[in-house]
């Protein structure tokens, strides 16, 4: 099925957990409580916003590692949003030639992408699938391509986090958008304060 028509019949899915606030995706667990809200922007934000010691890899590039993740677990909200993300954070860092290539990470491919990112890429992808499957080679060969121990540690990271992400979105099936356009106000805001800022409330009908 084309991934257009996929994303269609996802916006046309009901949330089959009761008591959920009325919002889309991964805000229905932020909003749940209010501390659960503030870990989870906060984890997002240490994994992809804040500096991390040792670590070389943009912002754009660790969107792009949560975008390739969410898309291995064929979480349609977060790809589409980290996607979104990072083509904000992208446009924001001046790198707007890496765009393109978040097509390629929604259907599972690295082409295009250098052979570090190509590396981290794996990393992120094999430990989302079985994280036992991750070997000392592959960590071996992302160091040898110009990764930092902190890179390799993020790809671990993200992965873990954002698998955990994409299965509370899933497994509430939480409400997610017909189209991607939705998401650039959002991720307009996340390029310029991060996950920490929290989204405006619903307008009130």
């Amino acid at each position: 099925m084309a991934r257009d028509e996929e994303r269609r019949l996802r916006a046309l899915e009901q949330p089959i957990v009761g008591g959920l606030p009325d919002v889309p995706g991964i805000g229905t667990a932020m909003r749940l409580t209010p501390q659960l809200g503030t870990h989870l922007r906060g984890l997002a934000d240490q994994l992809l916003v804040d500096p991390f010691p040792g670590a070389t890899i943009s912002r754009g590039q660790r969107e792009m590692l949560a975008t390739a993740v969410s898309a291995a677990n064929d979480c349609f909200f977060c790809m589409d949003s980290h996607a979104a993300h990072a083509t904000a954070v992208l446009e924001h860092e001046g790198g707007t030639e890496a765009i393109p290539l978040l097509e390629a990470l929604k259907v599972g491919s690295s082409e295009g992408f250098d052979p570090k990112m190509q590396a981290l890429l794996h990393i992120a992808r094999t430990v989302r699938a079985n994280a036992r499957q991750l070997t000392a080679g592959d960590t071996e060969a992302a160091c040898a391509a110009g990764a930092t121990d902190a890179d390799v540690q993020l790809a671990v990271l993200i992965a873990a986090a954002f698998s955990m992400y994409n299965r509370i979105v899933d497994g509430f099936r939480a409400r997610t958008a017909p189209s991607v356009e939705v998401y650039s106000q959002r991720a307009a805001e996340i390029a310029e304060s991060g996950y920490s800022a929290p989204a405006p409330a619903p307008a009130k009908s």
